[in-house]
């Protein structure tokens, strides 16, 4: 596959998703706090940060698998907060989730198949077409040979495609994932950075959690970094890896200051 460098797709300026001062409280503790973004129709934005720092929460946000306690979420202009999911997954957001539990009792191929009958926009596909778009979104991400296995029978890397493929299916303008690289070996984390530079290059809108540094920097036009559900830094992958209230967050007060020290 080309060098992530190559793959820098056009990003418009229109805020495709904005987040305005979005909060998510457990018994009176925030996971989120106060948040606000927007991610531009285009662009593919990391979002890093500390185990506990919200991530995955604001992922439950926006696809209303969780309810807000304060704030507004908006999709193309219209508030989408107090949706339930299946109507945000209809107006054309999907998602990845970080542990992966695809439907045991059908085979690789009926598991996309969902996807396109059940979470496309204008109500979904019928059984025929749904299952032609799962043999196309199959062969894009390399699972084509094995549509008629039993999911059980994946590895996590495979695993971690058909849940990619599942969401593909639904045709998204805004896609979420989480985590689709934990568990993948270096092969394979070049692998899904390619895979998921050219989903962007299709026009579609990415959302995109990862622990991966490597992989993040490598593929995300802006990175927003949270801390104990705030918004710490947000910019291009060069300025927030040099910014040091970032680093401390990652490696301690001591480091940042020790890297302050020696610049």
């Amino acid at each position: 596959m080309p060098h992530a460098s190559l793959l820098v797709p056009k990003v418009s300026e229109m805020a495709l998703l904005e987040v305005q001062g979005v909060t998510r409280r457990f018994g009176g503790l925030p996971a989120v706090d106060d948040l606000s973004f927007a991610v531009n129709e285009g662009e593919i934005l990391g979002i890093i940060g500390p185990n506990g720092a919200g991530k995955t929460t604001l992922l439950n946000l926006i696809s209303a698998l969780l309810p807000v306690s304060a704030g507004t979420i908006l999709f193309r202009g219209r508030p989408i907060t107090g949706m339930p999911p299946h109507a945000i997954a209809e107006m054309g957001v999907a998602r990845t989730f970080q542990i992966v539990k695809p439907l045991k009792g059908l085979t690789v191929r009926e598991n996309v198949a969902v996807g396109a009958m059940f979470g496309q926009r204008n109500g979904g596909l019928p059984t025929r077409p749904a299952l032609a778009k799962a043999d196309e979104v199959l062969e894009f991400v390399a699972l084509g040979a094995r549509a008629s296995a039993a999911v059980t029978s994946l590895t996590i890397a495979d695993r971690k495609r058909l849940e990619l493929a599942r969401a593909l299916a639904m045709e998204p303008a805004l896609l979420l994932l989480d985590e689709v690289m934990a568990g993948l070996n270096a092969k394979e984390v070049e692998w899904a950075m390619g895979l998921i530079q050219q989903v962007n290059r299709r026009g579609v809108t990415i959302l995109v959690i990862e622990h991966v540094m490597k992989a993040i920097m490598g593929i995300s036009h802006r990175i927003l970094v949270l801390h104990h559900g705030r918004r710490i830094a947000l910019g291009t992958p060069p300025e927030v890896a040099a910014d040091t209230t970032v680093v401390e967050a990652y490696l301690g007060r001591g480091y940042a200051e020790r890297q302050r020290a020696g610049a």
